[in-house]
């Protein structure tokens, strides 16, 4: 009995995971089972605590010299669209889940000509890598073919030098976990066709990458695509 009481009181002592919190809390906005002004409140409660843990885990922040394409052994050649153009934002409000409209990111494309996930050259699956350090909050571990979900396999870390999320998603597998800490460079996840879309015969295999800002608990869109060019030159990337 005393051992009983001893967990009871370790449990209800020990604080929340944070970015325990996140993750589940984006479940519910993406799968759109909460409101939107108490999603919005949660996210703004959530983000200073999640920064406190990326620093008290160790984390620190990157220079923008340390940055890492987010493709391992591709460059700048892997983005779609021309000077940008895979970027859309318009109509796209984070909050409307599974619902969202618009295209805010970038889609990176691998060489798999027959779909099967793997690189053609190397024969192997395409490292995904975390473009600056951050924290992980939230992922994705399983998607079905018959899911409404857009993203499939996806993660979200967050920068707190950035103050805003990167997400990275259609992988075929998830490397890390929400409340990792992850550097620049750091494996992630691996480039895959999971995803409403993406999972398409028609789709090429890729990667799609965006960053969202948090203003006042409301992750917005911003292009990141002169970041993709400067790290995708072959100067700038460490292979």
């Amino acid at each position: 009995m005393r051992f009983l009481a001893a967990v009871a009181l370790t449990a209800f002592l020990t604080p929340p995971d944070p970015c325990l919190e996140f993750d589940a809390l984006y479940a519910q906005i993406r799968d759109r089972t909460i409101a939107r002004d108490a999603a919005r409140r949660r996210v703004t409660a959530l983000i200073p605590e999640i920064r406190g843990e990326f620093y008290a885990r160790g984390g620190a922040d990157s220079p923008p010299e340390s940055w890492r394409f987010p493709l391992q052994g591709y460059g700048a050649e892997a983005i779609g669209g021309k000077n940008g153009s895979g970027y859309m934002p318009a109509g796209y409000d984070w909050f409307d889940g599974y619902k969202s409209r618009g295209h805010p990111g970038h889609d990176l494309f691998i060489h798999d000509s027959n779909r099967d996930e793997l690189d053609d050259l190397t024969g192997r699956p395409v490292t995904v890598v975390s473009m600056t350090t951050g924290i992980v909050v939230a992922t994705a571990l399983e998607w079905k073919a018959d899911s409404v979900l857009r993203g499939g396999r996806y993660i979200y870390i967050y920068s707190p030098q950035q103050n805003g999320l990167f997400y990275y998603a259609h992988n075929r597998e998830i490397l890390a976990k929400p409340g990792d800490v992850v550097a620049a460079g750091q494996a992630i996840a691996t480039v895959g066709r999971s995803g409403r879309n993406a999972a398409q015969t028609r789709s090429p295999t890729h990667l799609h990458v965006m960053f969202l800002a948090i203003e006042d608990g409301y992750p917005k869109p911003r292009d990141i695509y002169p970041d993709l060019r400067r790290l995708g030159r072959p100067e700038g990337r460490p292979f």
